[in-house]
Order: C-alpha cells, then structure tokens, then sequence
C-alpha cells in the first residue's frame, strides 16, 4: 500500500504589508489570508502579474520577510516549525537542511572558485573531497559552464553563467523543500530545458517545490499546481 505524500510546506492566514517611512508611514497592503500547501514531489507555482505579492510571499516562507499575520509551518527532521514566528537561530537552522531557495542571482565569495563553491554545498550534505569535487564537475558540466572557468571566481563570470553557478548550489542541496525564484530567468533554451529537468529529477526524488516562473512555457512544464496569488490580494 502506498503511503501518502507528506506535507512539507503549509501556509494559512498569511498576511504581509509594508509600511512606506519616507512617505508619511504610508501603509501599502500586500497579501491577505494566503493559504497554500506544498507536498512532496510536487511542484506548486505561484501564479499572477507582477506586483501580486508572489516575491513576498516565497521570502516570507523561507523567513526573509516577517509576516504581518498568519502560520507558515514547515516540517523540519519530523518536527513542524512556524517561520512566522521561529527565533532566528532556528530558522537558520532550517535552512541549512529543510529548505533551500534557489534565484537567479549569485552572492559569489572573492577569490573562491566555482567548482568550490558548488563542492562547499555537497561537502555540507555529507559527501566526501573526492566526492564533492567529483559532483560539482559534473554539475558545472551540466549547466554548460566551460571547464575552463571552474578554476575562476564567479564575479567574473557573465551574468548567465553566475546564474547557472547559483542554479548548480541551488540543486546540489538535499533540502527536502526548495524554494524556486526564477531560477530559469534569461536563460537560453538549452539551458532552460537543463534547469526543468533538474526540477523534475527533483519532484521525482519528493522533493516538494514552491516557485515563480513568469515564462508560460516553463511553468506549464514544472507545475502540478498554479496557486494565483491575486486571489489574496490585500489592496483596498
């Protein structure tokens, strides 16, 4: 009998604003109400236009943002932790082996190389040098960056290579969740199709994933389900 997938990610009564100081304390209104759930292997895509709130609400989730309101329990080693309401230290704590967030932005460390920076991630899950080095060749091979730029620090790579640098650390992980921000944004086609099938060798493995994808191909691809974040729309 198979057992059922289990829940990794739920949000209910989630509300975010901001407060505006440089504009009299005015107060913009983001979302309102937010209920969602995310199991494993699957992959729940946060639908709507920009300026919805689907940002904000997957930096809430991974404890970035404060919530205004609300629960945003996440299934942490067998135990549910409350983002909204988490110490920091815990949060961090859920981070480094519950919930990854991947984007396609790059915070690169001087002067370290990005075969190392993409090993530094496989050494923290447990994988030997030999190992490590070993699978971030291979990613780096991949995500056809050119072997001739492992040896390099990303800061000088092109924008589209960091990215894939930061995509390669994203999916080097073994977080159970992991938290999608455009990863595939400004890539070329073939590179796209490399990143969507990470995400499906992920969802095949249950991890469960919450992401933005503004390109209607690509989302149709990856999503089991499309939450539209308009529906809780917290403007007046």
């Amino acid at each position: 009998m198979t057992s059922e997938p289990e829940t990794l990610l739920k949000v209910r009564g989630l509300c975010k604003g901001f407060t505006m100081h440089l504009q009299g304390g005015l107060r913009l209104p983001v979302v309102s109400d937010v209920a969602l759930a995310v199991r494993q292997g699957e992959c729940v895509v946060l639908g709507g236009p920009s300026g919805a709130g689907k940002s904000s609400l997957l930096k809430m989730v991974y404890g970035n943002y404060a919530a205004d309101a609300g629960m945003i329990e996440v299934l942490h080693r067998g135990i549910i932790v409350d983002i909204a309401r988490a110490a920091p230290r815990q949060i961090l704590e859920v981070r480094k082996k519950s919930v990854g967030y991947v984007s396609q932005f790059l915070s690169v460390i001087p002067r370290v190389s990005a075969r190392d920076l993409i090993a530094d991630v496989a050494r923290a899950w447990g994988a030997t040098e030999d190992a490590a080095q070993r699978d971030a060749a291979d990613m780096l091979d991949r995500l056809n960056i050119p072997e001739t730029l492992w040896s390099l620090p990303p800061a000088t790579f092109s924008g589209g290579e960091q990215q894939r640098v930061n995509i390669a650390r994203g999916f080097m992980g073994k977080h159970p969740l992991l938290l999608l921000d455009e990863p595939t944004a400004s890539l070329d086609a073939m590179n796209r199709k490399v990143v969507l099938d990470l995400i499906n060798e992920k969802k095949t493995g249950g991890v469960g994933m919450l992401g933005i994808f503004h390109d209607p191909e690509t989302r149709a691809a990856v999503a089991d389900r499309i939450v539209d974040v308009t529906a809780f729309s917290a403007a007046a």
